[in-house]
Protein backbone atom coordinates (compact mmCIF):
# COMPACT_ATOMS: atom_id res chain seq x y z
CA UNK A 1 0.00 0.00 0.00
CA UNK A 2 3.22 2.31 0.59
CA UNK A 3 4.08 1.88 -3.15
CA UNK A 4 3.26 4.13 -5.84
CA UNK A 5 2.45 3.12 -8.94
CA UNK A 6 4.36 3.69 -11.71
CA UNK A 7 4.20 7.15 -13.22
CA UNK A 8 2.93 8.65 -9.97
CA UNK A 9 3.61 11.54 -8.08
CA UNK A 10 4.49 11.56 -4.11
CA UNK A 11 3.07 14.37 -2.51
CA UNK A 12 5.85 14.97 0.28
CA UNK A 13 3.85 17.49 2.08
CA UNK A 14 2.18 19.11 5.31
CA UNK A 15 -1.80 19.67 5.21
CA UNK A 16 -3.73 20.25 8.63
CA UNK A 17 -7.29 22.01 9.68
CA UNK A 18 -8.68 22.83 13.15
CA UNK A 19 -12.04 23.80 13.97
CA UNK A 20 -13.19 27.14 16.14
CA UNK A 21 -16.87 28.39 17.04
CA UNK A 22 -18.39 28.93 13.72
CA UNK A 23 -15.78 27.75 11.36
CA UNK A 24 -11.98 25.85 10.47
CA UNK A 25 -9.18 26.78 9.21
CA UNK A 26 -7.26 24.93 7.12
CA UNK A 27 -3.47 24.76 5.83
CA UNK A 28 -1.01 23.23 3.63
CA UNK A 29 2.18 23.54 2.29
CA UNK A 30 2.76 23.94 -1.81
CA UNK A 31 5.41 22.13 -2.88
CA UNK A 32 5.08 18.58 -5.08
CA UNK A 33 7.86 16.54 -4.52
CA UNK A 34 8.92 13.56 -6.64
CA UNK A 35 11.45 11.54 -5.33
CA UNK A 36 14.68 14.23 -4.77
CA UNK A 37 13.36 16.61 -7.28
CA UNK A 38 10.65 19.04 -6.96
CA UNK A 39 8.29 19.42 -9.60
CA UNK A 40 5.84 21.70 -8.55
CA UNK A 41 6.50 25.26 -5.98
CA UNK A 42 3.22 26.43 -5.75
CA UNK A 43 0.29 23.41 -5.64
CA UNK A 44 -2.73 24.32 -4.30
CA UNK A 45 -3.45 21.18 -2.26
CA UNK A 46 -7.02 22.57 -0.57
CA UNK A 47 -9.52 21.66 -2.93
CA UNK A 48 -13.36 22.51 -2.92
CA UNK A 49 -15.38 19.56 -3.28
CA UNK A 50 -18.55 21.62 -2.60
CA UNK A 51 -19.63 25.15 -1.58
CA UNK A 52 -18.55 25.27 1.97
CA UNK A 53 -16.52 22.32 2.10
CA UNK A 54 -12.94 21.43 1.11
CA UNK A 55 -10.53 19.06 1.58
CA UNK A 56 -6.69 19.33 1.91
CA UNK A 57 -4.60 16.03 0.32
CA UNK A 58 -1.60 14.20 0.97
CA UNK A 59 -0.25 10.78 -0.72
CA UNK A 60 0.08 10.15 -4.44
CA UNK A 61 -1.15 13.34 -6.14
CA UNK A 62 -3.15 10.97 -8.72
CA UNK A 63 -4.66 9.19 -6.42
CA UNK A 64 -6.27 12.02 -4.11
CA UNK A 65 -7.03 13.85 -7.07
CA UNK A 66 -8.97 11.61 -8.68
CA UNK A 67 -10.51 10.75 -5.04
CA UNK A 68 -11.67 14.44 -4.88
CA UNK A 69 -12.97 15.03 -8.56
CA UNK A 70 -15.54 11.59 -7.75
CA UNK A 71 -16.69 13.00 -4.61
CA UNK A 72 -17.34 16.41 -5.82
CA UNK A 73 -19.29 14.57 -8.40
CA UNK A 74 -21.42 12.88 -5.79
CA UNK A 75 -22.10 15.79 -3.62
CA UNK A 76 -23.04 18.13 -6.23
CA UNK A 77 -25.69 14.68 -7.61
CA UNK A 78 -26.27 14.98 -3.51
CA UNK A 79 -27.67 18.77 -3.67
CA UNK A 80 -29.91 18.25 -6.71
CA UNK A 81 -31.57 15.50 -5.73
CA UNK A 82 -31.99 16.64 -1.26
CA UNK A 83 -32.42 20.55 -2.54
CA UNK A 84 -29.99 21.09 -0.33
CA UNK A 85 -26.05 21.42 0.44
CA UNK A 86 -24.42 18.47 1.92
CA UNK A 87 -23.18 18.35 5.51
CA UNK A 88 -19.34 18.19 6.30
CA UNK A 89 -20.26 14.58 7.63
CA UNK A 90 -21.75 13.35 4.21
CA UNK A 91 -18.60 14.40 2.28
CA UNK A 92 -16.24 12.95 4.89
CA UNK A 93 -18.11 9.41 4.24
CA UNK A 94 -18.10 9.42 0.76
CA UNK A 95 -14.23 10.22 0.84
CA UNK A 96 -13.77 7.25 3.60
CA UNK A 97 -15.45 4.76 1.53
CA UNK A 98 -13.83 5.41 -1.65
CA UNK A 99 -10.64 4.97 0.13
CA UNK A 100 -11.73 2.37 2.09
CA UNK A 101 -12.64 0.46 -0.53
CA UNK A 102 -9.94 0.47 -2.38
CA UNK A 103 -7.37 1.17 0.41
CA UNK A 104 -4.94 -1.59 -1.26
CA UNK A 105 -4.58 0.50 -4.48
CA UNK A 106 -4.82 4.05 -3.00
CA UNK A 107 -2.03 6.27 -1.28
CA UNK A 108 -4.11 9.08 -0.27
CA UNK A 109 -4.26 10.47 2.96
CA UNK A 110 -7.07 13.47 3.49
CA UNK A 111 -8.73 15.93 5.76
CA UNK A 112 -12.23 16.94 5.28
CA UNK A 113 -13.20 20.17 7.03
CA UNK A 114 -15.82 22.96 6.50
CA UNK A 115 -18.99 24.56 7.76
CA UNK A 116 -22.44 23.23 7.80
CA UNK A 117 -25.43 24.83 9.49
CA UNK A 118 -26.23 20.96 11.01
CA UNK A 119 -22.58 20.87 12.71
CA UNK A 120 -20.94 24.43 12.20
CA UNK A 121 -17.20 24.31 11.25
CA UNK A 122 -16.17 20.48 11.67
CA UNK A 123 -12.87 18.14 10.63
CA UNK A 124 -12.50 15.28 9.86
CA UNK A 125 -9.47 12.74 9.01
CA UNK A 126 -9.19 9.62 6.65
CA UNK A 127 -5.33 8.25 7.21
CA UNK A 128 -4.33 5.37 4.94
CA UNK A 129 -6.41 2.60 5.26
CA UNK A 130 -9.81 4.23 5.69
CA UNK A 131 -10.87 5.00 8.74
CA UNK A 132 -12.66 7.87 9.67
CA UNK A 133 -12.18 10.40 12.94
CA UNK A 134 -14.01 13.39 13.85
CA UNK A 135 -11.15 15.55 15.11
CA UNK A 136 -11.50 19.21 16.44
CA UNK A 137 -7.69 19.56 14.66
CA UNK A 138 -5.96 17.15 12.50
CA UNK A 139 -2.48 17.03 10.66
CA UNK A 140 -1.07 15.10 7.78
CA UNK A 141 1.74 14.98 5.37
CA UNK A 142 5.70 14.04 5.83
CA UNK A 143 5.57 17.17 7.68
CA UNK A 144 3.17 16.42 10.46
CA UNK A 145 5.71 14.43 11.98
CA UNK A 146 7.44 17.36 12.79
CA UNK A 147 5.10 18.76 14.88
CA UNK A 148 2.32 17.39 16.69
CA UNK A 149 4.53 18.23 19.71
CA UNK A 150 4.20 21.62 18.97
CA UNK A 151 0.72 21.33 18.27
CA UNK A 152 -0.47 19.32 21.36
CA UNK A 153 1.35 22.07 23.16
CA UNK A 154 -0.70 25.50 21.50
CA UNK A 155 -3.99 23.82 20.91
CA UNK A 156 -6.67 24.36 23.57
CA UNK A 157 -10.47 24.39 22.70
CA UNK A 158 -12.33 27.56 22.07
CA UNK A 159 -9.68 29.02 20.27
CA UNK A 160 -10.75 32.14 17.97
CA UNK A 161 -10.43 32.50 13.81
CA UNK A 162 -7.73 34.60 14.44
CA UNK A 163 -5.83 32.63 17.03
CA UNK A 164 -6.53 29.39 14.26
CA UNK A 165 -5.19 31.13 11.65
CA UNK A 166 -2.21 31.73 13.70
CA UNK A 167 -1.83 28.73 15.00
CA UNK A 168 -2.10 27.09 11.18
CA UNK A 169 0.68 29.53 9.77
CA UNK A 170 2.33 28.69 12.54
CA UNK A 171 2.53 24.87 12.25
CA UNK A 172 2.79 24.57 8.81
CA UNK A 173 5.61 26.78 8.82
CA UNK A 174 7.62 25.06 11.29
CA UNK A 175 6.83 21.67 9.33
CA UNK A 176 8.13 22.90 6.36
CA UNK A 177 11.21 24.47 7.92
CA UNK A 178 12.03 20.78 9.46
CA UNK A 179 11.03 18.63 6.61
CA UNK A 180 12.27 18.62 3.24
CA UNK A 181 9.67 17.47 1.00
CA UNK A 182 7.46 20.43 2.29
CA UNK A 183 7.93 24.19 1.36
CA UNK A 184 6.92 27.05 -0.96
CA UNK A 185 3.93 29.06 0.00
CA UNK A 186 1.28 28.50 3.21
CA UNK A 187 -2.15 28.17 1.63
CA UNK A 188 -4.45 28.90 3.78
CA UNK A 189 -8.88 28.31 3.55
CA UNK A 190 -10.92 30.19 6.12
CA UNK A 191 -14.51 28.80 6.08
CA UNK A 192 -17.67 29.94 8.10
CA UNK A 193 -21.37 30.46 7.46
CA UNK A 194 -20.23 33.43 5.33
CA UNK A 195 -18.21 31.32 2.52
CA UNK A 196 -14.56 30.88 2.12
CA UNK A 197 -11.77 33.44 2.55
CA UNK A 198 -8.38 32.30 1.22
CA UNK A 199 -4.92 33.45 1.95
CA UNK A 200 -1.44 33.07 0.84
CA UNK A 201 1.76 33.33 2.33
CA UNK A 202 4.68 33.82 0.76
CA UNK A 203 7.67 32.03 2.05
CA UNK A 204 9.66 35.66 2.71
CA UNK A 205 6.33 36.58 5.35
CA UNK A 206 6.68 33.00 7.13
CA UNK A 207 7.16 32.99 10.71
CA UNK A 208 11.12 32.71 11.12
CA UNK A 209 11.89 29.31 12.74
CA UNK A 210 14.83 28.49 14.65
CA UNK A 211 17.15 26.64 11.97
CA UNK A 212 20.11 25.61 14.30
Amino acid sequence: MSKLKPGEISMGTTIMAVEFDGGVVLGADSRTSSGPYIVNRVTDKLTMVNENIYCCRSGSAADTQAVADIVRYQLDLYTAQHGEPPTVKVAASLFQEICYQNRSQLMAGIIIAGWDKREGGSVYDIPLGGSLHREPFSLGGSGSTYVYGYCDKTFRPGMSKEECIEFVKNTVSLAMTRDGSSGGVVRLAVITKDGVERHIIPGNQLPEQYTG
